[in-house]
């Protein structure tokens, strides 16, 4: 695992990247300064972390409009189904990492956090 160090909205972020991941990373990058600068620079939010929210929102939007997502309700019991760690792409094959980003945010976010 090697370190690259990066720039989003201006400021300098030191992420770990697998070996061979540089190119992948940092067309994830490009992707989260652009939308993060484009709101940004809308000028109606001003908060680093609503932006960051707002941006993680819309690429999650754009990443739905290609794949239909396994989701479960938080009102729900904990309970995760076997489809939960995949994501079913439109052209029927699936991407375990899309589910298994989800868990993570939702982990990350807690029960107060959840989105869905």
């Amino acid at each position: 695992m090697k370190q690259l160090e990066v720039q989003i909205m201006g400021q300098s972020y030191l992420l770990a990247c697998p070996e061979g991941g540089d190119g992948r990373l940092l067309d994830a990058v490009e992707k989260v300064d652009t939308a993060m600068c484009r709101i940004r620079d809308a000028g109606k939010v001003k908060a680093r972390d609503r932006i960051a929210v707002l941006a993680a929102l819309n690429l999650a939007f754009d990443v739905s409009d290609r794949a239909a997502p396994v989701f479960t309700s938080s009102l729900a019991a904990p309970q995760a189904p076997a489809s939960a760690s995949a994501t079913v792409l439109a052209d029927g094959e699936t991407d375990p990492r899309l589910g298994q980003l989800l868990q993570r945010l939702d982990r990350a976010l807690g029960d107060d956090g959840r989105l869905l």
